[in-house]
């Protein structure tokens, strides 16, 4: 019966018996063993911390000094050769017997080192001593198949005070260089803050300077700047001025136009008035007076033919009713005719002071019709050249110079002077 084996990579396994010339080592793997006539063993891999300590070792002065080191070691399973010549070594034996004999070769050779070297080299230098160990110690275990990973040095100390005396020593001198370092700093620092100040202030006064500079030179380029926008200002205002002169003389002119053309519109309505006036005159005085005088003549036509028609009526009846009653008639037409004659001679004497009598009764009626239109007036605008009244003696004026001239207008109308013919009738009466 075949068992099948097998480790962690942290173990290897070791078969021997038959089959095999010499020992199978595998490192971390598996393997069939044939029980009975095979024979597997295991060997650790793991790695060992060993603290090694060693205790009044005297140094090459003589002072005893203890000194603590750690260290890492392990079984080297990767290479065969290592790994062959541990299990000749080690196999069969405890992790505790291996740590054992690992820890007392490089506590010996630690103490080998601490011999050969000074307190002072050890406690100044440790990486030196711990790379001494580390390198006798590593060619000695290689020997045994033992790689070491790894040594540090991890404490220091004697019982005499030895090492408290150089710290102390060094303390002291640490200190002295460090008020020395700490003075010479802060003189440094003085120097070159002093330096610094100098160099501040040089560049402070340089900008300064520059500032002034540029300041002056934005002075004078403002001034002259401002001396071409004040000329131009200048120039401008001036322009505006006479501009503005121009313009007030153009409107002056246009003022004066616009009041001839007022004139001139002044004194065609004044003209117009007149002739409306004149016109109202003719139409209100003139023309009612020939109305009248028309209607008169018509009047005294129409009588007359009555008067022949009623005789020529009467003469009818007279045919009609007899000779009496003809004759009758006849005698009466004649004395109509009479009558009538006796009045148109009357007439004739008496046409101017009927003509007055009619127009005297005219007259009222003419005032009434000039003076209708002013009263039923809501509102008059009167035009005026300046000179003569103004307002409603000016109205009541011109309606006057209305009245007064109408004999004037009967006389040119008819040919009657009213007051003539008025002087004529009185003397008669």
């Amino acid at each position: 019966m075949v068992f099948f084996e097998t480790c962690g990579p942290n173990e290897a396994m070791v078969v021997s018996g038959c089959c095999h010339n010499k020992p199978l080592l595998v490192p971390g793997g598996r393997v069939f063993v044939w029980p009975g006539i095979q024979k597997l063993q295991r060997l650790t891999l793991n790695v060992l911390t060993l603290n090694i300590v060693s205790e009044n070792v005297n140094t090459c002065h003589g002072v005893a000094i203890t000194v603590q080191g750690v260290a890492q070691v392990k079984i080297q399973g990767q290479n065969q050769e290592m790994l062959a010549t541990a299990c000749q070594q080690f196999l069969g034996k405890s992790e505790g017997e291996i740590r054992k004999i690992a820890q007392e070769t490089l506590e010996g050779h630690q103490r080998a080192i601490m011999g050969n070297m000074t307190v002072e080299e050890i406690y100044k230098d440790r990486k030196k001593f711990s790379k001494a160990v580390f390198e006798v110690a590593s060619s000695d275990l290689v020997n045994m198949g033992i790689s070491v990973v790894s040594y540090t040095l991890k404490d220091i100390r004697d019982d005499e005070g030895y090492l408290k005396s150089l710290g102390m020593a060094r303390t002291a001198q640490v200190k002295r260089d460090a008020r020395i370092g700490e003075a010479e700093a802060r003189r440094d620092a003085g120097i070159k803050e002093a330096i610094a100040e100098e160099q501040r202030m040089a560049s402070r006064f340089s900008n300064d300077i520059q500032i002034a500079k540029a300041q002056r030179d934005f002075e004078l380029k403002k001034a002259a700047y401002d001396m071409e926008v004040q000329t131009e200002k200048a120039k401008s205002e001036l322009s505006y001025d006479l501009q503005a002169a121009k313009t007030k003389q153009k409107i002056k002119e246009e003022q004066m136009q616009i009041k001839v053309v007022e004139r001139s519109q002044q004194i065609l309505v004044q003209e117009q008035e007149i002739t409306r006036k004149d016109r109202e005159l003719d139409a209100m005085i003139k023309k009612p007076a020939e109305a009248e005088k028309y209607k008169l003549e018509k009047l005294a036509e129409a009588d007359r033919n009555r008067i022949i028609l009623e005789a020529e009526a009467d003469a009818e009846a007279v045919k009609v009713k007899g000779d009496a009653e003809a004759f009758a008639i006849t005698q009466k037409a004649k004395a109509e005719a009479e009558q009538m004659a006796k009045k148109a001679d009357a007439w004739k004497d008496y046409q101017d002071a009927a003509m007055v009598d009619m127009i005297l009764e005219t007259l009222p009626k003419i005032a009434a019709e000039v003076s209708a239109p002013l009263a039923e007036c809501k509102k008059v605008t009167m035009v005026s050249n300046g000179s003569g009244s103004v307002g409603a003696s000016k109205l009541t004026g011109e309606v006057m110079d209305i009245i007064e001239r109408m004999p004037k207008v009967v006389q040119a109308m008819t040919g009657v002077d009213i007051s003539k013919s008025m002087k004529t009738a009185m003397r008669r009466s």
